[in-house]
């Protein structure tokens, strides 16, 4: 992510949330305790297997009534502000994967990630990678910012009052800061990018949301910072719009992929040669060679960022967990690195691009929430555990899939769990 040095002392000062910022990253150091045991009977379909898995979290203090379908549905009253014309229910399967092991500042223990999804293989995919990065010490992660854009256009008559009215926009920075204090408590605004297009003026409005995804929070703070600009700008534009499409919402751009749109993260594991070999069935050198293939295959079809197939992670979690689906569209970007280090194999993963959030929105219902309890992300402060284990998630199944292409059991683990078998 490209910086200025003011804005990277912000960062850090925040997402130190007044620690030295070295001391919070102490805990990414690897920890080779024993994990905890694994989730029971993961290669069994059965009504008996289910309900052993739903007693293994009860067991824990994880009531899943809700996921379980063991309860009522809630009053579609309930559901206002989540959907219109409500009709009922679009079941998704949801299963689980670990114990994944998270070293991060803000996530650190072994946790069993729930993930919602439809395609076979996923899961056990998933659930192969986290367990080689718990055996590994586990995957260092870190949040390095934080901000949700919006961005309005403005259009004048001509490029001198564009250029006059970006001026006077320039001074205005602390009055827009005041403008969104008044209308939320959860967030600020942190800056105010100006581009000038002709006699297009676009304003791009940079966010910190704290626990919220923040989609909301930044579309009703700008529209009041527009209101305050009509009241009182020298210069009126013949038109303006709220958004202009280069706040990079709900789509995979290259300012966001430089600048961050939302939590930009990155994972980290480092696995010995034995897991390497025993637990995926092939080298670090091959796996390094599959990963120069795979990356340079993507910079020929222009990929923004290059990684396997972080969205499908992404997805399952997200909607498992109440997140703005949509949003995938720009949070699976992300870079992939898989290095051979004599043997053993150095693995990362960077997402520039998490929009995630602990609050409002779709983790208000029930199955949400209840897959939030068993990642321990609700209440305040938590949205950024929450990113450092989705990026844990990411990384897993990046590691999986290509020691998957390298061992050439891609098509058979599909063709073995992809599909549906006879009884």
């Amino acid at each position: 992510m490209t910086l200025s040095v003011e804005r990277a002392r912000e960062i850090m000062s925040r997402i130190g949330q007044g620690e030295k910022l070295e001391s919070r990253l102490d805990g990414l150091k690897p920890d080779f305790s024993p994990p905890p045991p694994p989730v029971p009977r993961s290669w069994d379909w059965s009504e008996e297997a289910r309900q052993q898995r739903v007693a293994f979290f009860e067991q824990r203090g994880k009531k899943l009534e809700h996921l379980t379908g063991s309860v009522p549905e809630p009053d579609p009253a309930e559901l206002q502000g989540n959907i219109e014309q409500f009709l009922g229910y679009t079941r998704v399967p949801t299963g689980v994967i670990g114990p994944l092991r998270i070293r991060g500042m803000f996530a650190s223990g072994d946790f069993y990630v729930p993930l919602a999804t439809s395609e076979g293989a996923l899961i056990s995919s998933y659930d192969r990678g986290a367990r080689v990065i718990t055996r590994s010490g586990g995957a260092s992660a870190a949040v390095t910012a934080e901000q949700v854009q919006r961005a309005p256009g403005f259009a004048f008559e001509t490029l001198r009052e564009a250029a006059l009215f970006t001026t006077w926009i320039h001074g205005q920075i602390e009055r827009f800061q005041e403008v969104t204090a008044a209308r939320t408590s959860h967030g600020r605004l942190l800056n105010l990018v100006t581009h000038v297009e002709a006699n297009h003026v676009y304003l791009i409005f940079q966010f910190y949301t704290g626990d919220a995804s923040g989609q909301n929070m930044v579309t009703l703070c700008t529209a009041e910072i527009c209101q305050d600009i009509l009241e009182r700008t020298p210069l009126q534009p013949r038109f303006w719009f709220l958004e202009a499409n280069m706040s990079g919402d709900k789509k995979a751009t290259a300012q966001s992929f430089l600048l961050t749109r939302g939590r930009r993260v990155i994972a980290e594991t480092l696995i010995p040669r034995r897991l390497v070999e025993r637990g995926l069935h092939t080298t670090a050198e091959r796996i390094q060679h599959c990963w120069l293939m795979n990356f340079v295959g993507g910079v020929q079809t222009g990929s923004i960022g290059v990684s396997g197939h972080v969205a499908n992670g992404i997805a399952a979690l997200f909607l498992a967990c109440g997140q703005d689906v949509a949003t995938i569209s720009e949070a699976s970007v992300g870079v992939t690195r898989m290095e051979n280090r004599g043997g053993d194999l150095y693995c990362s993963v960077t997402l520039p691009n998490l929009i995630v959030g602990t609050v409002g929105g779709g983790t208000r219902l029930p199955t949400a929430r209840e897959c939030l309890a068993l990642l321990e992300c609700t209440g305040d402060g938590t949205a950024q555990k929450l990113a450092e284990i989705c990026a844990g998630v990411a990384l897993a199944g990046e590691i999986s899939i290509c020691a998957a292409m390298c061992s050439h059991q891609f098509a058979g683990a599909h063709e073995r769990l992809g599909r549906p078998h006879k009884r």
